[in-house]
């Protein structure tokens, strides 16, 4: 599902891209240069320890900030939304019968098999696991190749004495972004998870929510400002690059996601009363576009979305973005682009590369008001 047209009442950002210039938007405008020490490998010895670069939408200028003073750009009767998705160990690392190296990348359980041993997955080496085939994980861990699936995949059957989800926890690995460009440990566990997660089903963090401690969530509420939390589990075709020469030739991966009723009562409440609504990261800002209504109500649920936001779009659901800097000609990058609008979000970017901000998932911040 793409962006659809504006209708009156809804909120769009200033933007002037190719696109609202009466151009044509290609994926080449989200390009950016970034210097490769500048990608983060690991997280800041404290969570809370990132920068926060705050981009004012009506000026187009952004201010450096430490990532603490972000409670006092909220104010009391808003409402931060978090995604408190779970990242569980989905890279399974083992070896075919030959001996050669394999590797599984569990994306999401299939319904059809209530035992939760049948997974959609991505293989490799991709040529070589082809159905029918085995991967030896543990000594109580195989995994059989047992069809393909649409867009490259593979449909994979988990074979062991116990539980699949206990043999997922017991071998997989922190399926970690490949440009961090090493193995996860014990630090990533903890590192690349937000202290609000709850629900397993992720194979890639929300990364503008590792930023959060526990008191400074509680700042947070402490200035009147309410929590929402709801649930998309992220798969890895979020993040990866735009291939299409248009973004609207583009289609995102379907991702689940639920809102309960608690989240969208708390929602309605806030919108009623005046408040403002900020989301902590592209998922929670994808989530809410998905189940807002017309009148800009939310709406509770639960289902999959493929929603892609790129500009020009009209927010009906957001008024404050906080997220953290993207990779060139991704759809984060456009979304963020959609909210902020494509020249002062890259005028942003290259002040964060002057600035030496570090960037991408262990990186830092940046809001968007």
């Amino acid at each position: 599902m793409t962006a659809e047209p504006a209708t009156a009442g809804e909120h769009e950002a200033a933007s002037d891209s190719p696109a609202t210039r009466g151009g044509t938007l290609r994926t080449a405008d989200f390009d950016y240069d970034l210097p490769e020490e500048l990608i983060a490998a690991r997280p800041a010895h404290r969570r809370d320890a990132s920068r926060l670069l705050v981009l004012d939408r009506d000026t187009g200028l952004p201010s450096d900030h430490d990532f603490t003073d972000l409670p006092r750009f909220l104010s009391p009767g808003d409402a931060l939304v978090l995604n408190d998705t779970r990242v569980f160990p989905a890279r399974l690392v083992g070896r075919k019968p030959t001996g050669a190296a394999a590797e599984i990348l569990l994306l999401h359980p299939l319904p059809e098999d209530p035992a939760g041993a049948t997974w959609e997955a991505l293989v490799r080496p991709g040529g070589k696991l082809k159905p029918g085939r085995t991967v030896d994980v543990a000594a109580d861990l195989r995994v059989r190749i047992d069809d393909s699936t649409p867009g490259g995949g593979r449909r994979v059957i988990l074979e062991g004495p116990d539980d699949p989800w206990e043999l997922i926890q017991r071998h997989g690995r922190v399926p970690l972004p490949p440009y961090i460009n090493r193995d996860g440990d014990d630090q990533d566990r903890e590192r690349y998870q937000t202290v609000y997660a709850r629900w397993w089903g992720s194979v890639a963090a929300p990364t503008a929510g590792l930023h959060f401690t526990r008191e400074l969530l509680r700042r947070i509420r402490s200035r009147g400002v309410r929590l929402a939390r709801i649930t998309l589990h992220v798969g890895v075709g979020t993040f990866r690059p735009v291939d299409a020469e248009l973004p609207e030739e583009h289609r995102l991966h379907q991702e689940r996601y639920t809102v309960s009723p608690e989240a969208a009562g708390t929602l309605n409440e806030v919108r009623t009363l005046g408040g403002r609504v900020w989301v902590v990261g592209t998922t929670s800002a994808r989530t809410l576009e998905t189940v807002v209504e017309g009148d800009g109500r939310f709406r509770a649920g639960d289902g999959w979305t493929d929603l892609f936001i790129y500009p020009p779009y009209r927010f009906r659901a957001v008024d404050g973005l906080l997220t953290n800097f993207h990779l060139p000609r991704s759809s984060l990058l456009m979304l963020v682009s959609a909210f902020g609008g494509l020249e002062p979000v890259l005028a942003a970017y290259a002040h964060a590369v002057r600035g030496r901000y570090r960037f991408y998932s262990y990186g830092d911040a940046m809001l968007v008001i």
